[in-house]
């Protein structure tokens, strides 16, 4: 292509946030690149959200034949690793090439490499200069910077779902959704030692602190061991494993291991795109953004864990793609992004699940509510399948009978959450929910017992 390279829209980032962009563009006619420096797919589809539900699904069934042993099911699980890292390559291998496939025959040019901001209109791929009318930003996110020792032998979350054998020790670093999640995988296929190190009083800070307890108590029933007020202080290596040095409030301690994993959270992915020589203003909280996903160069539009808007979950970074894309092709501000009551999972298991404000958030906000708060492993949904550690909060405005909030904890939580933030949507009451009729039994049927 040479220096030559001119186009209406140049989309930096082949993921969820930027492909359905380059798409709506391309099917208006616009001369279109597409430019990752990773396989086209994003890190929800080939390094996150799919192929580690690939791997929970596997899991599952050994958690289905514990909880239902002796209760008439006759069954000896175990995990085979490698098998199971080949099932999810069945999804992930198969991507990269059906999304650049699919982004070609709608006319629009793919490239790889890193992309670099040389003007306001321009930038530099692999030593080739395009410049573009428009650009859109979409990046995602990468593993926060930690500044501690032996930082370079972590492993990160993509590095996790690609082993090809399972680490008998594993350490989690950080006590949020990566870390919880793979922690319950590593342990379900037989890992011999699972630790998390987290540095605050409990996991999972955002949501509901009497679920995250339940979840704790758990998580310390199939054996991993949860260590909280743990700050890890340095990382050496120690023959074919490592050494994790963590401090506490009663002083420093150690952890031997084979595998230590970085799970301490993600940050915008932008360091490398060189965002002031396009004037394009930014914080360490991500692009800065408006309400129409623009920039500060009126130009450039950013969407996703880039930027700094919504929650960093894929379909909030889909719907902020979007209203971008349609923005882009109006030529002006038209379309405004609204989130509406954002659910959001961890796929441990039990799974945990939150939509809506906290008790702590609402209590702030000066709401009048009553709370609802069960724990329900004696519930008939949770005996069918043997789920210990069951449990529901649910926030309900006096007066309106508005759901504020909803926090739920057991099998089902996953789909029943979406229930719940379609019905605060709708803007649906108590009164109106339980109106509602569902099948039953189901995991949805409870909803009404809930409220």
């Amino acid at each position: 292509m040479g220096n030559t390279g001119r186009f209406n829209l140049i989309v930096i980032g082949g993921g969820t946030g930027g492909n359905g962009v380059a798409r709506m563009a391309a099917n208006a006619g616009w001369t279109v690149a597409s430019i990752d420096s990773l396989p086209f797919g994003g890190t929800c589809a080939l390094r996150g959200c799919d192929p580690k539900k690939m791997l929970i699904a596997v899991t599952e069934g050994v958690e289905w034949a514990r909880n239902l042993d002796g209760k008439g099911l006759v069954a000896q699980t175990s995990v085979n690793w490698p098998d199971m890292i080949a099932f999810k390559r069945t999804f992930t291998d198969a991507m990269p090439h059906r999304i650049e496939g699919g982004l070609e025959k709608a006319g629009i040019t793919v490239l790889h490499g890193e992309a670099r901001f040389t003007g306001r209109d321009k930038i530099e791929v692999s030593g080739e200069v395009l410049s573009a009318r428009h650009f859109h930003i979409a990046t995602g996110a990468r593993p926060m910077t930690l500044n501690i020792p032996g930082e370079e032998l972590l492993a990160t979350s993509t590095d996790f779902l690609a082993l090809p054998e399972r680490p008998d020790r594993v350490v989690f670093v950080g006590g949020g959704f990566i870390a919880m999640e793979f922690a319950h995988i590593a342990k379900r296929a037989g890992a011999r030692e699972v630790t998390v190190l987290e540095m605050m009083e409990r996991p999972l800070g955002n949501f509901d602190p009497d679920l995250v307890a339940i979840l704790s108590e758990a998580t310390a029933d199939l054996g991993v061991d949860l260590r909280t007020e743990a700050k890890v202080l340095k990382i050496e290596k120690n023959g074919t494993g490592f050494t994790v040095a963590y401090e506490t409030p009663t002083g420093v301690e150690t952890v031997d291991c084979d595998l230590v994993v970085h799970a301490t959270g993600r940050v915008p992915n932008i360091d490398h795109l060189n965002l002031e020589a396009a004037g394009v203003e930014y914080s360490r909280m991500g692009i800065k953004v408006s309400p129409f996903m623009r920039t500060t160069n009126p130009a450039i539009f950013a969407a996703g864990d880039c930027a700094d808007s919504g929650p960093m979950l894929t379909p909030v970074s889909a719907n902020e793609g979007r209203i971008a894309a349609k923005n882009l092709l109006a030529g002006k501000d038209e379309r405004e992004v609204n989130y509406p009551p954002i659910p959001s999972v961890v796929f441990t298991l039990p799974q945990l699940a939150s939509v809506g404000l906290s008790e702590a958030a609402a209590r702030e906000e000066g709401l009048d509510f009553d709370t609802h708060f069960d724990k329900t492993a004696g519930w008939y949904s949770s005996l069918r399948v043997g789920a210990k550690h069951t449990a529901h909060k649910v926030l309900v405005e006096k007066g309106t009978g508005k759901i504020l909030g909803a926090h739920l904890i057991g099998p089902g939580a996953e789909e029943q959450i979406n229930l719940f933030a379609m019905a605060m949507a709708a803007g649906l009451t108590a009164n109106q929910i339980k109106g509602l009729i569902f099948a039953y039994p189901s995991f949805a049927s409870d909803i009404s017992s809930m409220i």
